[in-house]
């Protein structure tokens, strides 16, 4: 018999949870247009909406605080940071952000020329929004399978090296000023990309002075996943397999708010030193001083700390044990989940689950609204809302996934609330047919899925139109 394992960590805090009754609920979703992303935090009971910035820190990073050396110049804290990238990491030059998307933000202005053509395996929003605003045009090269949630492969963020060699014939490599490869692909449900594939797109690349740049946001996840599924891998640690993955790379972007188990921070690694210097300029510009970047110094300690226990090999198993756990009943109960299980999240295939909506009635976001008027839990949508329009046509997006993200933050929850939250799915499930869909009565002009607003196409929405109230959770 498999032995049963707990959390590796204990308690010292706790935060009491909001839970509202049903007619509270529908208040608060209403007010918020029925997007998930405009509900207050005071009336979510689970909060899954995302695992970005809402990690729980340990006692060291509590206390790192209050070591932070907050000069403006030269911090100490900056030092201990750095270091920690570089060994953790083993990039030659870093540069603190104040999150992910500002490291993005200098990538882009830096290498992509109008024009260009930045492949990459799925895109993520605000890193296609960043290419898009300086020119270049995105191309999805992941493999095919990718986009079908019903296919179990054990690396299914893999780049389709054919897509890759066919665009580089296409506009020419000097078109193309890097690969964007994410580690893992949040857009996937949150799938690996084996350590065979990240070498044989390296060495394509080289052989075009073509550089690779990773969103190694979740990357920690990713090395658990190759230790776990690749050959070869098995008996070494966490921390040795990350330390190759990332030498398949010239540098990377980083929101340290996911695997640096921080709650803001960022980071731009890399190993040319030209591409250092005229980046240094504008975090200048954009961020702070190359020594703080947007963090203040009692964050860039936490960060450091961070960097550090999330190679713990204890740590990430249960990382990603938790995520199973959550996974695994869904799927024996035959909920339409992406497959197979990812690193950070579950995500629910909103088209399997919702097959009476098209995909213009917003499935996943109806799904994402239906889920916390049913129990408190808050989720979001990565579907068509997610995925924008086209640049040129105006046109909708259209993604083969239409998707609701169900994201585990690190540390803060037990199987306990994993186990309300597949409840509350199951008892959906059975009253599908009554969720409504949804119509756009607010669309921001980028980044939608922020702030856009919705309306219930009829009336059983109020989302689910329950024949008998009593059933209500409350």
């Amino acid at each position: 018999m498999k032995r049963r394992t707990a959390e590796p960590y204990k308690i010292k805090s706790v935060e009491t949870l909001s839970m509202l009754s049903y007619d509270e609920r529908h208040e608060s979703l209403a007010r918020a247009g029925y997007n998930t992303f405009l509900i207050d935090s005071d009336d979510v009971y689970i909060d899954l909406l995302t695992d970005s910035g809402t990690t729980a820190m340990s006692d060291a990073q509590w206390g790192a605080l209050m070591t932070g050396d907050e000069a403006y110049a030269g911090s100490k804290s900056w030092k201990r940071l750095e270091q920690a990238v570089k060994d953790v990491y083993g990039y030659n030059y870093v540069l603190p952000t104040h999150q992910g998307r500002g490291a993005e933000n200098i990538l882009s202005q830096l290498k992509i020329k109008d024009g260009d053509y930045v492949p990459g395996n799925m895109y993520f929003t605000t890193t296609r929004a960043h290419q898009e605003m300086n020119g270049a045009t995105f191309v999805d090269i992941i493999i095919d399978e990718a986009h079908d949630p019903s296919i179990d492969l054990p690396f299914k963020g893999n780049v389709d090296l054919k897509k890759l060699q066919a665009l580089i014939d296409k506009v020419g490599a000097e078109k193309i000023p890097y690969v964007c490869l994410a580690v893992t692909v949040n857009l996937a449900g949150g799938q690996p990309v084996s350590m065979r594939n990240m070498k044989d797109v390296y060495e394509l690349c080289q052989s075009y002075s073509i550089d690779v740049m990773f969103d190694a946001t979740r990357c920690v996840e990713n090395a658990y996943f190759i230790k776990d599924r690749e050959e070869g891998y098995a008996n070494q640690t966490v921390a040795a397999i990350l330390k190759e993955m990332l030498s398949y790379s010239d540098g990377c972007t980083m929101s340290g708010k996911k695997d640096c188990l921080v709650n803001i921070g960022g980071f731009l690694a890399m190993n040319d030193e030209d591409l250092y210097i005229r980046s240094r300029e504008l975090v200048v510009v954009y961020e702070g001083m190359p020594s703080y970047g947007g963090m203040s110094g009692r964050d860039m300690e936490a960060m450091a700390i961070g960097i550090r226990e999330a190679v713990d090999d204890h740590y990430i198993e249960h990382r990603i044990a938790q995520v199973r756990h959550l996974g695994q009943q869904l799927l024996d109960a035959g909920i339409p989940i992406v497959k197979p299980i990812g690193g950070h999240a579950v995500f629910l295939d909103a088209r399997a689950f919702l097959p009476h909506l098209s995909q213009e009635e917003f499935p996943a976001q109806s799904l994402a609204a239906a889920l916390y008027l049913d129990s408190g839990v808050r989720s979001m949508e990565r579907g068509i809302i997610s995925a924008g329009r086209d640049i040129k046509t105006g046109e909708h997006n259209r993604p083969n996934l239409e998707l609701v993200r169900l994201t585990i933050p690190r540390r803060v929850y037990t199987n306990n609330h994993m186990d309300v939250v597949v409840d509350s799915i199951l008892a959906l499930y059975e009253k599908r047919d009554w969720i409504s869909g949804l119509k756009m009565v607010y669309e921001p002009p980028t980044l939608r899925f922020f702030n856009a607003r919705f309306e219930p196409l009829c009336e059983t929405g109020e989302l689910i139109a329950e024949k008998n109230k009593a059933k209500q959770i409350s």
